[in-house]
């Protein structure tokens, strides 16, 4: 007869199935809450994603657009002429609207069938095609300190600092970055 062993094959012992799911549960919900926390830095910090509402932006910006403005690039630098800023409508602070900034304070500017003059000189806008220009005339006057001469891109439909004035500073809350929709109008803001 053969001898046989009585000793028992050594098993590893793999954690209970409860403590490994509940180990898993809190690092998930950990995970979970540092995405959602960093989320809310970025969107309530830096980049806020908005929709465009109207056309006075086309052909830049259309109907619908969804795009990130930085909210936060405006603690660093200046606000530039060609900007398109995200600001409170200075009649009804409840909404905002999207413009280019087209006067900066101490400015000079006027508007001759619908030709800027920023400091006697013609402004070349690029940005507006032939067919959104309109006629539209406004008497000389200079940019008050710490407010921005605001227009949008579709001049004959667009409401802006000719019909409200220039928007103070302390009501521009961002510059558009970014459109991420529709896909294929994904880009940079120009």
């Amino acid at each position: 007869m053969s001898e046989e062993s009585t000793q028992q094959p050594e098993l590893e012992t793999a954690p209970a199935p409860q403590k490994q799911s509940r180990s898993e549960m809190r690092q998930w919900t950990r995970d979970l809450l540092v995405s959602v926390l960093v989320s809310v830095v970025i969107i309530t910090c830096l980049y806020q994603p908005v929709r465009v509402e109207g056309t006075s932006m086309q052909p830049e910006l259309r109907n619908s657009d969804r795009l990130f403005i930085n909210k936060f690039v405006y603690r660093f630098e200046g606000i530039s002429r060609g900007d398109v800023v995200v600001f409170h409508y200075p009649l009804n602070p409840k909404e905002s609207f999207i413009k280019r900034v087209i006067g900066l304070p101490g400015d000079h500017i006027r508007i001759d069938q619908g030709t800027v003059y920023i400091n006697g000189k013609a402004l070349k806008e690029p940005y507006v095609p032939r067919r959104y220009r309109d006629h539209r005339s406004m008497a000389a006057g200079v940019v008050p300190p710490h407010e921005y001469f605001v227009m949008g891109d579709h001049r004959n439909i667009s409401e802006d600092s000719r019909d409200f004035g220039p928007v103070p500073r302390s009501d521009i809350y961002g510059k558009a970055s970014f459109i991420y929709w529709p896909a294929g109008q994904m880009g940079t803001v120009h």
